[in-house]
C-alpha cells in the first residue's frame, strides 16, 4: 500500500487545489498538539458521495461544538467535495474532510488561530478483509470505556475522541481479533472502535445501544430505516455485556465498515444469518441507487 503522504493528485486545501505532496502543515499547530480538529468519513459509490449533505452538516455541528467556525458554507464544502472526487477520478472510494486550528498560538487557549479546511479523497475498497465480511469478524472486549457524556463532546467526530479507539484496536489486533467492542462509562455495550453495533435475538428482532455517549452514526440510522421498512423490530436500549450470550447474530455499521457481520465477541459466538445478509444487500443497493436510477 502506498503511504498516504506519498500519493499523487490534488487535495482541496483552504479553497485551493494543491499538489498532494504539498498539502502540509507546520508541526506546531494546535490541531496536532491539543486535538482541536474535527473530521468526517464519507464513501463514494459509483462516483457519488453517499449522504454528502448529512456528513457535511455533522462536520459543521462538530466544529461548532468544538468552538470552531468553519470559514465556508455547507454548500461550498459540498461543492468542493464533489469537485475533488471528480478531479481525482474517484469512482468507489473515500472522502476525508478535515477542519483544524492552526499555528498562531501554542497553548491551551487558541482564540486567535486560523481555521484550516482540507478535503482529500482516494479509491478505497472494504475496510475489513472481504473474506472476513462474509465469515464475520472477531471482536475482543476493550478495557477502555467510552467516557461519560459530561466529560467530552461525545456527539462530535473529533480527533481526540479516537485515542482510546486506536489503543483498543491495536490491542485487539495483537490478540488476533479484527476489532474491539467498547463499553460505555457505566459498563454497558457501546460500540466498536469505529462503528456502531447491532444484535439479533432468537425472535428476529434487532437490538442496538442508545447513542447517548458515543456517535449516532449516519450508517446506523440508515440501517435502522432499512430494517423498519422490512418490518424488523429495532430496540434501541441499554445492553449489558451479560446479554451477549442471548443473541444469535451481530453486525457492525459505519461509513467504513458498511454492514459487517460479527462471528464472535470474546467467547460469544454468532451466526452470519439471512437477516444480516439481507440488510447488507439492501444497504449496498441503496448506496448505489442514484447511479442505477
Amino acid at each position: 500500500m502506498i503511504p498516504y503522504d506519498k500519493r499523487s493528485g490534488k487535495i482541496w486545501y483552504n479553497n485551493e487545489l494543491v499538489e498532494w505532496t504539498d498539502a502540509k502543515i507546520h508541526i506546531l499547530n494546535h490541531g496536532l498538539h491539543y486535538a482541536s480538529c474535527v473530521f468526517e468519513g464519507e464513501r463514494v459509490y459509483d462516483g457519488t458521495i453517499f449522504k454528502l449533505e448529512e456528513h457535511t452538516s455533522r462536520l459543521f455541528y462538530s466544529a461548532k461544538r468544538m468552538g470552531i467556525t468553519i470559514p465556508y458554507t455547507e454548500e461550498e464544502i459540498n461543492s468542493a467535495s464533489n469537485k475533488i472526487i471528480s478531479i481525482q477520478n474517484v469512482n468507489n472510494g473515500y472522502v476525508r474532510p478535515m477542519v483544524w486550528r492552526g499555528s498562531e498560538m501554542m497553548a491551551i487557549s487558541a482564540q486567535k488561530t486560523k481555521i484550516h479546511v482540507a478535503l482529500a479523497t482516494w479509491e478505497w475498497g472494504s475496510y475489513f478483509d472481504p473474506k472476513l465480511k462474509v465469515e464475520g469478524i472477531r471482536l475482543n472486549i476493550s478495557n477502555w470505556r467510552r467516557p461519560a457524556p459530561n466529560t467530552i463532546p461525545w456527539d462530535t467526530k473529533a480527533s481526540g475522541l479516537y485515542m482510546i479507539c486506536t489503543l483498543s484496536k491495536h490491542e485487539a489486533e495483537q490478540q488476533g481479533y479484527a476489532d474491539s467492542l467498547m463499553l460505555d462509562h457505566a459498563g454497558n455495550i457501546a460500540e466498536a472502535t469505529g462503528a456502531n453495533i447491532f444484535f439479533k435475538d432468537k425472535n428476529g428482532d434487532l437490538h442496538t445501544p442508545i447513542p447517548d455517549s458515543f456517535l449516532d452514526g449516519i450508517t446506523r440510522r440508515t440501517v435502522i430505516e432499512i430494517a423498519k421498512s422490512k418490518n424488523i423490530k429495532v430496540n434501541e436500549r441499554k445492553i449489558a455485556p451479560s446479554e451477549l450470550s442471548n443473541f444469535v447474530g451481530c453486525f457492525l455499521t459505519g461509513t467504513a465498515a458498511e454492514v459487517t457481520p460479527v462471528s464472535c465477541i470474546a467467547t460469544n459466538q454468532f451466526k452470519v444469518c439471512e437477516t444480516i445478509i439481507d440488510l447488507n444487500e439492501s444497504y449496498q443497493a441503496l448506496v448505489r441507487k442514484k447511479k442505477a436510477a
